[in-house]
C-alpha cells in the first residue's frame, strides 16, 4: 500500500474547485501543497491597525506618523540564533512583494530594514514573548528566545496588508503601522489537536494546517495518530499496525499512514513554524485497529474485523497479557525516538470495555514506560482515575464545570490542560444547519468558543493549576483540508486568544471586530472559513459602494464551487455544486456570504 494517501474523491464541484484553485508552493524551503491565493483587491492594501491583532497583545502603543514602508531596498537583519526566523520571514514576504529582501547579519542595532534581535527585549516578555517597535526608519523585533521572535513575526504579518499572504507578486504598498507592542503569553501551552486516525490527512494537508495555526501563536500540535478506525504511524517492530491497521478509514474508504521519515518531516516542519508536535497513541481503548492487526493482543487470541464506523467504547487491549506491555513499550519507544518534544499522549479516554481495576493496573504499568523514554505523559482526564504521577498532564474534555477527580489531581500537583468539549471542540457543529461535524457536546458558535475563562472554568482548579488550552478537532466527518479549515476557522483563533492574551483583555465585542479584520487575510490565503453571522466580516468587493458587481443569483441556474453571485445586496460564493439553494436561506454551508456590496 502506498503510505502517502492520495487525495480522496470529492464531489464533482469540489474536485473542479481543487483543480482550479490549488497548487504546490513553498515557504522557506520545501513546503506543503497550499491553496492558490484569492486575488487581493484595493481593500486588502489598506494600512492595518495595531488594534486588529489576534490574539490581542498585552500592551499596544500606536504612534501617529510613524508608519514604516517595506521597499525593494529593505533588508532583514538577524543575529546568531535568529537567522532561521529571518529566512522564514524573507521567504514569506518575497513571494507577495517581489522584493529581494536579503537576510544579513545585524551590525549592532540597524537603523533601517527589519531587525530580528535576541537582545534588549522588555524584561516582561519571558521565553515566548517579544517587543515590536515600528518607526518610519526601521522595524525591530526583540525577544529572549527564537520562539518569541517567531511570535513577533506573526504579529508583524498581521500588521501588513492582507495581500502579503498572496503567493504571487502584488503591487503594495507594504505599510506597517507605527508604534510599540510588548507581548507575552498567558499560558505556555497553546495547542491545536488534529485527529488523523478517523480520516487520514496527507503530509501536505497537515503542513498547511501548521502554517495556518502558527499565525495565531499556537505552539503545540497534538496529533491523534491511532484509533479504532486506523493506525497512522509506522512502527518497525509491529509493521502490520500501519500496513493493515492503517489501510482504511471511517466509511471504509482507503486510509493511509505516515512512514517514520514522513512523521519526522511533519515534526521538523512544525518546529520551523514554532510548533512542537505531541503524538498520541490512544490506549487501552480506541485500539481496534491494533487488535485487528495482531491477534495476540486480544485476550481470546482472535483478531476482530477492522471497523470503519464511529462508535466508541468497545475495544480494549488485554490487560492481563505480558505481550500487551511489550507491544506498548515498543510503540512508545519508537514514537518517543521520533519525537524531540517533551510530551507523549497516551489517550486513556472512553475505555468502557476495560474494567476499572484493569484500567488502573494498565496505567500504573504504562505511565512509567513513558517516563523511561524521557517523556512527560499526557492523557485525557480519565487518567486521573489511576492517580498518575504529578508530572503527568490530564486533559479535561468534559462538558461540566465541576469534576471531583480532576480537582483532586490538581490539588495533588497535576497541571490541567483545558479542552472542555462544549467550548473548545472544533468538530462540534456551529448550528443545526452545519453540514459537517457532530453535536453531542452542543452547538458551538464563535461567541461560545470565545466566552469562557480557562483559568476559572473548572471549580476547584485555579489559573495557576492550568497547564494551558487546546482546541481538539476530531475527524469523523472531515474528509480534506477544506473541511478542516471550515471547522477550525474562525473558532481556532478564538481559543488561541484565550490561551495567549490576559483575561483582562477578553471582550467579545472587541474580539469580533478584530476577528472580522482577519477575513480578507483568509481570503487571500485561500482558507475555507465559516462566515459566522456573529462577526461583521470585512469584505473586498471591486464594485462601487452599495452596488453589486456580480451577476444576480438565478434560482433556475446551476452553480459550481467558486462561482459568485449577488443576492439581497450581498455577494455570495458557491462552495460546491448547487441548484435552487437560496443564498442565506439556511444554506450557509452551500453559499459563503462575502458581505454587503
Amino acid at each position: 500500500m502506498n503510505p502517502i494517501k492520495r487525495p480522496r474523491a470529492r464531489s464533482r464541484s469540489k474536485q473542479l474547485l481543487v483543480v482550479l484553485s490549488s497548487l504546490v508552493l513553498s515557504v522557506g524551503g520545501a513546503g506543503p501543497a497550499v491553496h492558490a491565493s484569492v486575488r487581493p483587491t484595493a481593500a486588502a492594501a489598506q494600512v492595518a491597525s495595531m488594534q486588529d491583532v489576534v490574539p490581542v497583545p498585552v500592551k499596544v502603543e500606536p504612534a501617529t506618523g510613524a508608519d514604516h514602508t517595506i521597499t525593494s531596498d529593505t533588508a532583514i537583519y538577524t543575529q546568531t540564533g535568529s537567522a532561521g526566523v529571518g529566512d522564514y520571514l524573507a521567504a514569506l514576504l518575497r513571494r507577495s512583494t517581489g522584493y529581494p529582501l536579503p537576510v544579513k547579519t545585524a551590525p549592532g542595532t540597524p537603523a533601517d530594514g527589519i531587525s530580528l534581535l535576541l537582545t534588549g527585549a522588555d524584561p516582561s516578555v519571558g521565553d515566548q514573548g517579544y517587543q515590536l517597535d515600528v518607526t518610519t526608519a526601521a522595524v525591530v523585533v526583540r525577544a529572549n528566545k527564537p520562539a518569541g521572535l517567531f511570535a513577533g513575526v506573526q504579529t508583524l504579518r498581521q500588521l501588513l496588508p492582507a495581500a502579503v499572504e498572496s503567493t504571487s507578486t502584488q503591487p503594495g504598498p507594504w505599510v506597517i503601522p507605527g508604534g510599540r507592542i510588548v507581548d507575552y503569553p498567558r499560558f505556555a501551552y497553546r495547542g491545536s489537536h488534529l485527529d488523523v486516525a478517523r480520516h487520514f490527512f496527507t503530509v501536505d494537508e497537515v503542513k498547511r494546517y501548521v502554517d495556518e495555526i502558527s499565525l495565531y501563536k499556537v505552539n503545540y500540535l497534538h496529533l491523534h495518530l491511532t484509533d479504532d478506525q486506523g493506525w497512522r504511524i509506522q512502527i518497525n517492530s509491529w509493521p502490520r499496525l500501519a500496513t493493515y491497521g492503517g489501510e482504511l478509514e471511517v466509511g471504509g474508504t482507503p486510509g493511509g499512514y505516515y512512514t517514520q521519515d514522513q512523521y519526522r518531516d511533519i515534526v521538523a516542519y512544525a518546529q520551523s513554524r514554532g510548533i512542537t508536535v505531541v503524538p498520541e497513541i490512544d490506549m487501552p481503548g480506541h485500539t481496534n485497529a491494533a487488535l485487528a492487526s495482531y491477534a495476540e493482543l486480544n485476550c481470546n487470541n482472535t483478531a476482530p474485523p477492522r471497523r470503519t464506523d464511529i462508535e466508541v467504547g468497545y475495544s480494549s487491549l488485554c490487560i492481563s497479557k505480558d505481550v500487551t506491555y511489550k507491544f506498548v513499550a515498543d510503540v512508545i519507544r519508537e514514537v518517543a525516538a521520533l519525537t524531540p518534544g517533551p510530551y507523549l499522549h497516551i489517550g486513556g479516554d472512553e475505555a468502557s470495555a476495560t474494567p476499572q481495576q484493569d484500567y488502573i493496573t494498565f496505567l500504573n504499568k504504562v505511565l512509567p514506560l513513558v517516563q523511561q523514554q524521557g517523556k512527560i505523559a499526557m492523557g485525557w482526564h480519565d487518567i486521573v482515575n489511576a492517580t498518575p504521577p504529578t508530572s503527568a498532564v490530564p486533559q479535561y474534555w468534559g462538558t461540566e464545570t465541576s469534576h471531583g477527580g480532576v480537582q483532586a489531581a490538581a490539588k495533588r500537583g497535576n497541571k490541567i490542560l483545558m479542552s472542555p468539549a462544549n467550548k473548545s471542540y472544533l468538530d462540534m457543529k456551529y448550528n443545526s444547519s452545519t453540514r459537517l461535524g457532530l453535536s453531542w457536546a452542543g452547538f458551538i458558535e464563535v461567541q461560545t468558543a470565545y466566552e469562557w475563562n480557562p483559568g476559572s472554568h473548572l471549580s476547584g482548579v485555579t489559573e495557576s493549576q492550568v497547564f494551558g488550552v487546546e482546541a481538539p478537532l476530531w475527524s469523523e466527518t472531515l474528509l480534506n483540508i477544506d473541511d478542516i479549515e471550515f471547522m477550525a476557522f474562525p473558532r481556532l483563533p478564538a481559543i488561541a486568544e484565550l490561551g495567549w492574551s490576559p483575561q483582562s483583555t477578553h471582550n467579545w465585542n472587541a474580539f469580533r471586530q478584530r476577528l472580522a479584520a482577519q477575513g480578507p487575510r483568509w481570503q487571500v490565503m485561500g482558507v475555507d472559513f465559516y462566515r459566522s453571522s456573529q462577526v461583521p466580516w470585512k469584505t473586498d468587493n471591486p464594485g462601487p459602494p452599495g452596488k453589486c458587481s456580480e451577476s444576480a443569483w438565478d434560482p433556475s441556474a446551476t452553480y459550481t464551487g467558486g462561482q459568485k453571485v449577488s443576492y439581497n445586496d450581498h455577494t455570495w460564493t458557491a462552495r460546491w455544486w448547487t441548484h435552487g439553494d437560496t443564498p442565506g436561506n439556511n444554506s450557509q454551508d452551500v453559499w459563503t456570504d462575502n458581505g454587503p456590496c
